[in-house]
């Protein structure tokens, strides 16, 4: 993310409290990889999550989020091949949602959705029966099935606020808890805890502390460096995304 608001504002200093602080996502879809797969499938357009490094994007034809990614795939042609990627649960619930047969879909995962499981679901189920379950596209398919809805972290934030229900299972990290209960401090959350551990916060963005935060802002380091040659390549498919209405 601190990437793109580099890629976007090239001339502006970005900085972010933890350099470490990355993403599964990232991780799991390298650009040497991307590359080599363009070599071997030119005419296929790549779809490319915001969660990719910027040397991913700027191999990639459309960047997309998890709120506008079945509108981004719809907005290419019927019969254009497709490499969805890096998330697997997401490249399939968008497949499913688009009906794109000729849609490839890259195999990373987030750290934190990819490991919640049915079987969690059903104990919360059980302890709070008259819940509404809201699931991030991201969870495994088996959780979607279960979902009352399905969306992104804002579009699960505006549901659950907006929703008459009092009472919601929440399926994606949970650092969306503080913006629900100060939205709706009535109503009750409950978030499921994934399959290896007691909790559904993500490592990566829990290195990001508000001492780290206050330093960068202070000494305005470490700062997101990018070359431009990068940043120009990668800014042409975020601005097709941003063009969509």
């Amino acid at each position: 993310m601190a990437e793109t608001a580099k890629i976007l504002n090239p001339h502006r200093i970005v900085v972010v409290p933890d350099r470490e602080a990355g993403c599964s996502l990232v991780d799991s879809c390298p650009a040497d990889q991307v590359r080599a797969y363009k070599k071997l499938h030119p005419d296929d357009a790549i779809v490319s999550y915001i969660n990719t490094s910027a040397e991913v994007k700027a191999e990639s034809d459309i960047i997309c989020t998890s709120r506008n990614a079945v509108q981004v795939v719809n907005s290419i042609p019927a019969g254009k091949p497709i490499l969805f990627l890096p998330d697997i649960n997401l490249g399939n619930y968008v497949k499913k949602q688009t009906g794109r047969e000729n849609m490839k879909i890259w195999q990373g995962a987030c750290v934190v959705h990819a490991t919640f499981s049915a079987r969690r679901l059903l104990s919360a189920r059980a302890q709070h029966p008259a819940a509404l379950l809201a699931a991030h596209p991201e969870c495994p398919p088996e959780i979607l099935k279960s979902a009352d809805f399905i969306g992104s972290t804002s579009a699960i934030i505006d549901w659950c606020i907006h929703h008459d229900a009092d009472e919601f299972i929440i399926m994606t990290e949970s650092g969306v808890s503080h913006s629900l209960q100060q939205r709706a401090p009535h109503k009750k959350y409950h978030f499921v805890p994934n399959e290896y551990c007691n909790c559904s916060e993500c490592p990566y963005m829990k290195r990001n502390t508000l001492e780290k935060l206050r330093d960068c802002l202070r000494s305005l380091e470490p700062r997101v460096e990018l070359s431009p040659e990068i940043m120009e390549r990668a800014r042409i498919p975020i601005e097709r995304m941003l063009a969509l209405r």
